[in-house]
């Protein structure tokens, strides 16, 4: 069988192909920066979080982050962590990948995308399920996204006053009361020693009105409009990616569990970017998923780059980007300790940067 037409498509082609306005921009920054690098920041602090985003945002195209296991998680929206994850995104020309994996009945994991602490739909562009409790949790997660998408352009608008009765106000009281009187009602005298008097009033009133700000993200504090050029802003449109093959060793995700997937992805193009996976799963002609690959790692410098990788010990199986994008037919590779425990990960982050992305162009040719 012919290989996928996808599988030798330029990223740049398929920006112009795709349907879901994330993969458009992110193939379209995968193209500009020369990358298809997510570095899996899996560290304790928020501190160490947002350093590494910084230093080693320019050599990626995503950031994949567990916020639940970071030590300082600021949850303001405005001035925490996720708004200045989103200001380095900007600043750097990535996007967010909470991998939060999803993994219960549909109204739970709802609520735990929109609502809680964190609210991961404000400042996460991707995050993804784990369908083992079935495909309903892929329906749930799109509704939200598509409910907070239809309230995001649309902002309360809150209005306060307070003072004192105009004279108007005051000559329309007087004739509601006339007119009271000449209704029926009998006039009350006013209590021995009081004093009429004027009070202040307060008025608050709230109403939803088109957001029509040209800035898409929220979170972000305004005056920071550093942007990465050539590319703009990422599209306010969130994304999923199904967790369809895992490279833990002894995993549970079988061929039919894979296959569901694949087939809830279909039904839900419109949210679904594509897979975490250890192969490329599209199959029919007009399937344009993307495909991103964990347990990348690279020998030592000056070693043979296909040689045979240990895993770690703990579970987790190692291949080089030649195998994960060149063989296999992954789009991007996820790399974390090869890159965060490494003595300069900035130069450890180009040298993946490279490798990955020479894997790309020798599997285009």
């Amino acid at each position: 069988m012919s290989p996928h037409p996808t599988l030798k498509a330029t990223f740049a082609s398929r920006a112009e192909t795709s349907t879901h306005p994330l993969n458009t921009y992110l193939f379209k920054l995968m193209d500009l920066k020369a990358s298809n690098l997510c570095l899996s920041a899996d560290v304790a602090t928020a501190r160490e979080l947002l350093y590494f985003a910084d230093k080693i945002g320019p050599f990626i195209v995503v950031l994949k982050t567990h916020y639940d296991m970071v030590a300082g998680w600021d949850f303001h929206p405005q001035t925490g962590t996720g708004a200045k994850l989103a200001a380095l995104a900007r600043k750097h020309g990535f996007l967010i990948f909470e991998d939060r994996k999803f993994g219960d009945i549909g109204n739970t994991v709802e609520l735990q995308y929109t609502s809680g602490a964190a609210r991961i739909i404000e400042w996460a562009h991707i995050t993804n399920v784990n369908m083992v409790p079935g495909k309903a949790s892929v329906t749930s997660l799109a509704n939200a996204a598509k409910r907070w998408l239809q309230r995001y352009h649309y902002e309360v608008k809150t209005s306060v006053t307070v003072g004192t009765p105009t004279t108007s106000n005051l000559d329309e009281d007087s004739e509601r009361s006339d007119a009271e009187r000449t209704d029926g009602g009998e006039d009350t005298p006013a209590e021995p020693g009081r004093k009429g008097s004027i009070v202040s009033t307060t008025t608050v009133t709230q109403q939803y009105e088109p957001a029509d700000s040209p800035r898409l993200v929220k979170t972000i504090l305004e005056g920071d409009e550093s942007i990465f050029p050539g590319v703009g802003e990422a599209p306010i449109e969130r994304g999923l990616l199904i967790l369809a093959q895992m490279s833990s060793q002894g995993n549970f995700m079988n061929k039919e569990y894979t296959q569901a997937c694949v087939e809830a992805a279909r039904e839900h193009k419109e949210f679904v970017m594509g897979f975490i996976s250890q192969e490329a799963l599209n199959t029919q002609p007009d399937d344009d998923f993307i495909h991103m690959t964990p347990g990348c790692q690279l020998p030592p410098e000056g070693e043979d780059e296909n040689s045979a990788l240990k895993g770690d010990g703990k579970g987790q199986q190692y291949n080089t980007p030649q195998k994960i994008v060149g063989i296999a037919g992954a789009d991007v590779v996820i790399v974390g300790r090869g890159i965060i425990k490494a003595g300069d990960p900035e130069e450890e982050a180009e040298r993946y940067r490279s490798a990955a992305w020479k894997a790309y162009i020798e599997r285009i040719r």
